[in-house]
């Protein structure tokens, strides 16, 4: 009999405005049960803390290092997360002891692929000691190790997706996440993968509204529906080398900024902003391997009625659809929860979390660092898996 767990995904994006947790069931292969989810707001307190802490991360020249207010913050944020999940299970009237394993995202503070360096903090030690139940935590610095982006990778979770959403849309789909940063998997009829980041999401027009006023972000694209595109600034964005190379790679905060602030009127900023993160996905989706017929749309950028315009334009003009990820019986806020928690347990098993085709790695590789709560022990991934599964577990890669 398959060997079915019940998993916890915790996920925070780069956005950082908050908590995504997910309960799925899975045997880590092609079975997935989705359960309930929750997301749990930062304080703006919160959300200051983690800005502030960027500019410690700027310092870091290995992982584990924690300067300036980056140590107190990893134990807090920790400690948000494991509050989040007793609430979670707390409102869902389930038993600690019903879950399996958790799969700890934590916080992005530092993406730099190129040398090799990604930065995550969250505790895993400290939110299994604090939960009672197994963590699965620092799923991106072994696909790093082995040559790899360390992103996306969500691309798995897709294609277990997609084997349920054949009857609906047919072959190829495209999966995309309009978080702070945008990213695409392509899921081919013969089951071909690929993926990779595509461009600002969310993040320029939250940072821009932020900016001049105050609020977090554009809610459902209202100011960015007053304002017309400034094409100049637009074309800047379009014109970067992200998009004119042949070569895809995953994007830090830090690769796009947003505009000076008297570059536009406030309307106007978000408007072109929105426009520049659809035009990224159509962009980078000249990358793929075959023009898809659907783009299955989740993430909060779905919810931007400007960012959805652009981009059903541009992709009818392709001949192709887009949809949310509700239209297709998904649920476009809790997917990379539910990501986080389908890779936990593919990291149990010791099976692939990334792939050539979606981070560059070398290989197929697994990944992440397993802690019990009643030991300090950690097992990593390697370990787990003993060694690669490309090479170990025969036919493994596409039985989803």
């Amino acid at each position: 009999m398959t060997d079915i767990k019940r998993a916890i995904g915790l996920m925070s994006g780069t956005s950082m405005d908050g908590i995504d947790i997910a309960l799925i069931r899975t045997d880590g292969h092609s079975l997935v049960e989705r359960g309930p989810s929750l997301s749990v707001a930062y304080s703006d307190g919160f959300r200051a803390r983690l800005k502030q802490g960027l500019a410690d991360v700027r310092v870091i020249r290995s992982r584990d290092q924690r300067p300036g207010v980056l140590a107190r913050l990893e134990r807090d944020l920790t400690l948000h997360h494991a509050i989040a999940l007793h609430d979670f299970l707390h409102v869902h009237a389930i038993h600690r002891e019903a879950i399996d394993l958790i799969g700890f995202h934590g916080q992005t503070m530092m993406h730099r692929p190129d040398e090799g360096l990604t930065v995550q903090i969250g505790d895993g030690r400290l939110l299994a000691t604090e939960t009672g139940i197994p963590v699965v935590h620092d799923m991106r610095a072994n696909d790093m190790a082995h040559g790899g982006q360390g992103a996306p990778l969500i691309p798995a979770y897709h294609a277990a997706l997609a084997a349920g959403l054949d009857d609906q849309c047919g072959s190829p789909v495209v999966f995309v996440n309009i978080g702070g940063i945008s990213n695409l998997t392509y899921v081919g009829s013969d089951g071909t993968l690929v993926a990779f980041d595509s461009g600002p999401g969310n993040m320029l027009i939250d940072q821009w509204v932020e900016t001049h006023t105050g609020a977090a972000f554009d809610n459902g694209g209202a100011i960015a529906a007053d304002g017309v595109v400034d094409e100049a600034l637009a074309r800047r964005y379009l014109s970067h080398s992200f998009f004119t190379g042949n070569v895809r790679r995953s994007l830090d905060r830090g690769d796009f900024l947003p505009p000076h602030r008297d570059e536009a009127s406030l309307a106007d900023g978000a408007r072109t902003l929105a426009f520049v993160s659809a035009a990224a996905i159509l962009k980078s989706a000249t990358h793929l391997p075959q023009r898809p017929k659907i783009f299955v749309v989740s993430g909060g950028g779905r919810k931007n009625i400007a960012i959805m315009q652009v981009l059903k334009e541009l992709a009818a003009g392709q001949g192709a659809e887009v949809v949310s990820a509700e239209t297709m019986g998904l649920d476009g806020d809790a997917m990379e929860a539910e990501a986080w928690a389908y890779l936990a347990v593919r990291s149990l098993k010791g099976l692939p979390l990334s792939y050539p085709t979606t981070t560059g790695c070398d290989a197929p590789v697994s990944g992440g660092i397993l802690v019990h709560p009643e030991t300090d022990f950690e097992i990593p991934g390697e370990m787990m898996r003993f060694q690669r599964i490309a090479e170990t577990i025969a036919g493994d890669d596409r039985d989803r």
